[in-house]
C-alpha cells in the first residue's frame, strides 16, 4: 500500500482524479461540462486556486483569520504550538486538553486525565500524522504547502450533554443553503441534512446515510451560525463552514473547500445533480 501511494504521486492531478472518481462512481469526470456536485468539486480542485486557501485549511493559521474576521470569542483557545513532538511542553498543559496536527483531519489526541495520559503513545501518533500531506489523497492543492505543526487547544464539551456537537454549513457563493448534523458518530454514524429554517432534507451520503426517524433539536444559535458562515464564506465559490455549540456559545471548527473531497456518492444520484446546480463555477480563461 505504501509503495502504491508513493507511485501514485507520479500521476498528474487530472488523471489521478479520474481514476479515484471512477472507483467511487463507476464513471469518469466530464471536466469540460461538469454537472454534479462531486464533478464540480473536482473541477474546482484543478481550476480555481486561490493562494489564501492554504492558510484557511491550516488548523492553526486559520484561527488568526477567523479572529480578525468575526472575533476572538468564536475561536477555541490555543494553549501551545510546536513544530516537533519532542518540543511539546506537557507540564504546561492543564488536566484536560486536545493536541492536533494542523495539516490533516485525523491527527487528534484527547487528554481527559493527565494521570492516565500516555505521552509516549501520543507523541508517536502525532509524529506520524505530521508526515501526512492532505494534498495527495484527493489532490486538494491548498494542503500541499501547509507547514506542519502541533497545536494544543482547550478541552471543550457541553456541561449538560457532555458532548461536542458540530454543525456543518454548506455555502455557495456566500449563501448558506443547507447544513448537516452528525448522529451517533462513534456507534452507527448517520448524518441528517436541513435547510436554513431547520426543515429536514431528504438526501444524504451513502457512507453516512440519513436517519429519517431521528428527531434532532436544532442548535439555539442557528441563526447566528448561518450569519457567521455566510460572513466567512463570502468570497468563496463553495465552502463548508463548521461550528460547535458549547454551553450556548458558538465556536468555529474549520473550513472545507472540497466536502468529501468530491468522492462521496449520494443515497439518490438525483441530489448529486440538484446540488451541482447550486455551484456556479467561475468563468476562468485558460
Amino acid at each position: 500500500m505504501k509503495l502504491f501511494r508513493k507511485l501514485s504521486r507520479l500521476i498528474p492531478d487530472r488523471i489521478y482524479l479520474q481514476i479515484v472518481y471512477f472507483r467511487h462512481f463507476k464513471k469518469f469526470i466530464d471536466f469540460d461540462n461538469p454537472k454534479t456536485f462531486n464533478e464540480k468539486i473536482q473541477w474546482l480542485k484543478l481550476n480555481y486556486r486561490k493562494e489564501e486557501y492554504t492558510n484557511l485549511v491550516d488548523k492553526y493559521r486559520v484561527k488568526q483569520y477567523i479572529t480578525k474576521l468575526i472575533g476572538e470569542e468564536y475561536v477555541i483557545p490555543t494553549l501551545g504550538v510546536w513544530k516537533n513532538v519532542d518540543d511539546i511542553d506537557f507540564k504546561s498543559l492543564p488536566e484536560k486538553f486536545v493536541l492536533k496536527c494542523n495539516n490533516d483531519s485525523g491527527g487528534i489526541v484527547i487528554c481527559k486525565n493527565k494521570k492516565d495520559f500516555d505521552e509516549v503513545k501520543a507523541k508517536s501518533f502525532l509524529k506520524e500524522r505530521l508526515k501526512n500531506n492532505g494534498y495527495w489523497y484527493g489532490r486538494e492543492w491548498p494542503y500541499k504547502n501547509v507547514k506542519p505543526c502541533i497545536i494544543a487547544e482547550k478541552y471543550m464539551e457541553d456541561s449538560i450533554s457532555k458532548d461536542l456537537k458540530d454543525y456543518k454549513f454548506f455555502c455557495f457563493n456566500g449563501s448558506m443553503e443547507f447544513f448537516d448534523i452528525d448522529i451517533d458518530r462513534f456507534i452507527e454514524h448517520r448524518s441528517n441534512y436541513y435547510d436554513r429554517n431547520g426543515n429536514f432534507l431528504p438526501f444524504g451520503k451513502t457512507y453516512c446515510p440519513p436517519d429519517y426517524t431521528k428527531k434532532i433539536e436544532m442548535p439555539k444559535n442557528l441563526d447566528k451560525m448561518i450569519e457567521l458562515a455566510e460572513t466567512i464564506s463570502h468570497n468563496t465559490v463553495l465552502s463548508r463552514i463548521d461550528f460547535y455549540e458549547i454551553d450556548g456559545q458558538v465556536y468555529f471548527g474549520e473550513i472545507t473547500f472540497y466536502p468529501g473531497s468530491g468522492f462521496s456518492p449520494f443515497t439518490d444520484e438525483k441530489w448529486d445533480y440538484k446540488l451541482g446546480d447550486m455551484i456556479d463555477l467561475p468563468n476562468i480563461k485558460k
